[in-house]
């Protein structure tokens, strides 16, 4: 997932073990989800999109209705040096009675557009939903990180301290001390870093949430969400996911598109009429019947339905493309979850091990037994025990919001959220009928 923070996956794993209770103000990753779905930008957005989407059922619908216009003529004519003006008003109506079966298609188009609209908007909320968790993640990531820095730049300030106090007494040599004086600077180094990285992080989080996270509470693991096998998930992603079912609807919508220019190729009927006062208060009426048939145009109207038909099976191509990605995204989170299981118990044996280890280095070099580098390296090997279990922690949590992500169930219903879900039908059933008015359904 594009949006994964890979490179800072050090701690994460001792926030979600080792988390305390919280306050009652402390936000949840559902209270942040909620927030997002509410106020994010991007989300919002695809939203707006959808109900300009909305709006061409309502045009496709205009080729079943009249055309009414008012009309005002003035007209001069010049016979050998005599000229006459003369002035009218009128209205004018013309009403198509059949053209080809155009109009319907084109509905049914507009129709099957909505729906793939709907799906795609579906689609961008699971991606703002997943975003948040990888947001929220990052910043009890990185705020943890800083504390483990600063935890370790006080334990080598420590050594530095107890290598300087050996080196004044004979008991060490001016290398231990400048072993402890690299690291310790090493360790500052990474802490500026950290800090850079957890201000970043809070940034990313005030992106999609819309506000400052505060006292963030663990990550929780979806498990009663999750499919109970790759197989399952694979399964119901391929039924569920947005992306592929927008594709589907877009071949109805592409389908119907070739229906559109081939009934070009059909004849045409309409009927107009007009209502026009003249000078001297005449009135004329007239009443027309149109029959409109098709014999060449050049090529365009055969090259039309061809383009249409190449456009249909692009469609259908799209359709097995986003099979294909869903599924490889699915396999993908499954084995990096499954993966970061398998590891979490002997991540968290090492740092057992490694901590006690680093405490008896230290009681060692005190007796002379073990040397300054001794216990850098100890302490080193602290840290990366502690890296790669919370690479495995982090990695299992948010993987398997991925794997939700891919079957096409991080949804509002689904994951329980306190927020009024957003509903497209709303509007659509608003404005798909609607003969006039320029007004949005929300009064703009």
């Amino acid at each position: 997932m594009s949006l994964f923070r890979r490179t800072l996956v050090s701690a994460l794993a001792i926030a979600l073990v080792t988390a305390t209770p919280v306050s009652a103000s402390a936000e949840s990753l559902f209270g942040a989800m909620a927030k997002a779905y509410e106020n994010n930008p991007d989300l919002n957005a695809a939203r707006a999109g959808l109900r300009a989407i909305d709006e061409g059922v309502a045009i496709a619908k205009s080729g079943y209705r009249p055309v009414i216009a008012g009309v005002s003529t003035l007209t001069t004519t010049d016979t050998e040096g005599y000229t006459v003006n003369s002035a009218a008003v009128g209205v004018e109506i013309s009403q198509p009675l059949f053209d080809g079966f155009r109009t319907r298609n084109s509905v049914r188009a507009a129709e099957a557009n909505v729906f793939a609209g709907r799906e795609n908007l579906r689609g961008t909320e699971i991606d703002i939903l997943l975003a948040t968790v990888q947001a929220y993640a990052g910043v009890i990531l990185n705020n943890q990180l800083v504390v483990y820095y600063k935890e370790n730049l006080k334990f080598l300030q420590e050594q530095l301290s107890a290598s300087n106090a050996r080196f004044q007494v004979g008991e060490g040599t001016r290398t231990d001390v400048s072993l402890a004086e690299a690291e310790l600077q090493a360790a500052r180094a990474s802490l500026s870093a950290a800090t850079a990285d957890a201000a970043t992080s809070v940034a990313t989080y005030v992106q999609i949430v819309g506000s400052a996270p505060s006292k963030l509470q663990a990550l929780p693991m979806p498990k009663r969400l999750l499919p109970r096998s790759l197989e399952a998930a694979v399964d119901v992603g391929l039924r569920e996911h947005p992306t592929i079912l927008a594709a589907l609807h877009g071949v109805d919508a592409a389908a119907y598109g070739v229906k559109v220019d081939e009934g070009a190729l059909l004849p045409g009927v309409s009927v107009s009429g007009s209502v026009t006062q003249g000078d001297g208060g005449v009135t004329t009426s007239q009443l027309q019947a149109r029959l409109s048939v098709p014999i060449y145009s050049g090529g365009l109207y055969s090259a039309t339905v061809r383009q249409s038909k190449e456009a249909l099976g692009q469609q259908r191509i799209l359709v097995d493309s986003a099979r294909r990605a869903i599924q490889q995204s699915i396999v993908s989170s499954w084995s990096q979850m499954e993966a970061a299981r398998a590891t979490i118990a002997a991540n968290k044996a090492q740092v057992q091990a490694a901590s006690l280890a680093v405490n008896g280095v230290v009681e060692q070099r005190n007796v002379g037994q073990s040397t300054t580098l001794d216990v850098l390296n100890a302490q080193q090997s602290v840290i990366t025990g502690k890296q790669a279990l919370a690479a495995a922690e982090y990695n299992a949590v948010v993987a398997a919001y991925a794997v939700l992500a891919g079957t096409g169930r991080l949804t509002v219903d689904r994951l329980g959220l306190q927020v009024a879900a957003y509903k497209p039908e709303v509007h659509y059933e608003a404005t798909k009928d609607r003969w006039y008015g320029l007004r949005t359904v929300d009064g703009r």
